[in-house]
């Protein structure tokens, strides 16, 4: 009966609650609660298989309208803001459309990495699936052995005891053998722990007898009664109630009081003194209160002399932003002055130049007459060669007009492409007769096209994009390759090289769900194809299997036999050059 007491006491065994495990609904693997993957991966892991926002390996993979990858927990991160925007290009991003990668999720679970104990020695190399996989079946073990196995050592439910025992034994335990269970004291019949039965009746149970510590006429009393006893007793020691005023008497409470009786005018002697004392201290701090109020008044006088200072500084700096003001409307008014008289001048240029151009004219006419005089008399003969020189003119004139012609025609297609540039790096391309320049391309006519150039600044890189639409190197005939190119500029002297600007490239989905399929990469400082242009352009670098034919061709990519293709350019980080 009383150890049922004593467990009521102690209330329920509690035993661990039971791991909470996240099975994905596709796989039985754990997935991690925030981010993605940390795991160590055997090759180094694309960019494409990279979160956006946290920049580790896709878990569960969410894929945005404008073509960028999240983590599951990170998309739900940034849409729980009110205004959510992609972290890689700054686009809103809208809930609806934003939809699960499966196939990528696919890819990144057949990814090779290394055990998570490599650094202890372990060189078994796995599939981040089947690593997840023997993770669940480890914490399928863990909740036997947290909730069901009776073998498994469990510590004592008692804070105090540090003692762990078999679950099957635990109950047993706390009711018989736990130096920490309660026991009744039986001098005050309250519940201590065992282990400190015998400390609490020596020193702190109230209801033991005690003896008085000074050995007076008492004999016995209660513990809970021995401190007013002390108060009270005559053998206790004490001293003199005028200590604070200088008497050192000590003795019993019963010498105490024949001192106090004895000592009266001795006591008053020291009281007068204390007196004195305190009086001195008192003058003391009054001429220190003297003192500190000339302080304060000297140093409120030079407060407000400050403060009449700084009101003059003030006003003179009014004046002079006024001052300012003035001449600034007087420079401009000057200025408008100077464009009026520079187109009035002008003109009087423009007649100054023709007048000069005359002058040289009738010069030229005048020498020329001069010769023609003297040449008179072989005019015959000066005929005809004068023919043949025209002649000869006239024949090199028709070949400057060809030239010309051409530089014409060159100049009109640089208008017309620089009509289409953009200069904020980013490009739309659109391509039309699809199905025929995808034919040309299958019959090996036309591999691929390029697209017109674009550039990152007015004073920027040149770049453009190639598109082999039947595919190229792996993806040939199977897939639609895309490809960025770096184009030799105008102003390539003034860029920093190699090319380190992150590259987006999107096939456009012209459907009404937007879900355009892109890829990106940050371009590697030891290719050939960033460095400096040393001819028209570098060699193109960009995915070969883009997008399935497949894919292409049975969605919503298509329309009107026209394809559009985006290319961005990240510009952020982009020094001036």
């Amino acid at each position: 009966m009383e150890s049922s007491k004593k467990m009521d006491s102690v209330g329920p065994l509690q035993t661990n609650p039971p791991l909470k495990l996240q099975p994905d609904r596709s796989v039985s693997v754990l997935v991690p609660e925030q981010g993605g993957y940390k795991e160590k991966f055997v090759k180094a892991v694309e960019d494409k298989y990279k979160c956006e926002k946290c920049r580790l390996v896709l878990c569960n993979p969410r894929q945005t309208e404008c073509g960028h990858r999240f983590c599951e927990s990170c998309m739900a991160t940034l849409l729980s803001s009110s205004s959510p925007k992609c972290t890689a290009c700054q686009e809103s991003i809208v809930k609806d459309k934003v939809f699960k990668d499966n196939c990528c999720k696919r890819e990144i679970l057949a990814l090779q990495i290394y055990c998570r104990n490599e650094s202890r020695g372990c060189a078994e190399q796995l599939t981040l699936g089947q690593l997840l996989l023997r993770i669940f079946e480890w914490f399928v073990l863990q909740v036997h052995l947290k909730n069901d196995c009776q073998f498994e050592e469990l510590p004592c439910v008692r804070a105090d005891c540090k003692e762990k025992v078999l679950r099957k034994d635990l109950r047993d335990h706390v009711e018989k053998a736990c130096k920490y269970r309660e026991a009744t004291c039986n001098h005050c019949k309250s519940q201590v722990p065992m282990v400190t039965l015998q400390k609490h009746e020596d020193t702190e149970c109230p209801c033991v007898v005690v003896s008085c510590p000074h050995k007076c006429s008492v004999q016995t009393l209660l513990r809970s009664e021995l401190s007013a006893h002390l108060s009270e007793c005559v053998n206790a020691p004490s001293t003199c109630s005028f200590k604070r005023y200088g008497c050192v008497f000590q003795g019993t409470n019963q010498q105490i009081k024949a001192h106090e009786a004895s000592s009266a005018v001795q006591h008053v002697n020291l009281l007068k003194e204390w007196s004195n004392s305190l009086e001195k201290k008192v003058s003391l701090l009054q001429n220190e209160s003297v003192e500190k109020n000339k302080s304060i008044q000297s140093l409120h006088n030079q407060i407000c002399s400050f403060e009449i200072e700084i009101e003059r500084q003030k006003e003179m700096l009014r004046n002079n932003e006024s001052k300012i003001l003035h001449l600034q409307r007087v420079i401009d008014s000057q200025a408008e002055k100077l464009k009026e008289l520079d187109k009035e001048i002008r003109p009087f240029r423009q007649n100054w130049e023709e007048a000069d151009s005359m002058k040289s004219s009738v010069e030229s006419l005048q020498n020329r007459v001069t010769e023609l005089e003297s040449v008179d008399k072989s005019a015959g003969q000066a005929a005809r060669n004068t023919a043949g020189l025209l002649e000869s003119q006239l024949s090199r004139h028709d070949q400057m007009l060809s030239v010309h012609d051409i530089r014409l025609a060159d100049m009109d297609l640089r208008f017309q492409v620089l009509e289409t540039a953009s200069y904020n790096g980013v490009l739309i391309w659109k391509i039309r007769d699809y199905k025929r320049r995808k034919q040309e391309a299958v019959m090996g006519k036309t591999l691929s096209l390029y697209s017109q150039p674009f550039y990152t600044g007015y004073f920027g890189y040149k770049m453009c994009a190639r598109v082999y639409l039947n595919g190229d190197g792996m993806g040939k005939g199977t897939h639609l390759s895309l490809f960025f190119v770096i184009m030799r500029g105008e102003y390539d002297a003034l860029l920093p090289w190699p090319f380190k600007q992150k590259v987006t490239l999107m096939l456009m989905d012209q459907g009404s769900s937007r879900r355009h399929l892109g890829d990106a990469f940050k371009p590697d400082p030891n290719s050939s194809s960033f460095k400096k242009p040393t001819g028209e352009m570098n060699i193109a670098s960009g995915c070969p299997v883009f997008v399935a034919q497949t894919v292409l061709e049975n969605g919503t990519y298509i329309k009107d036999d026209t394809i559009f293709i985006k290319v961005i350019v990240d510009t952020s980080d982009l020094p001036d050059p």
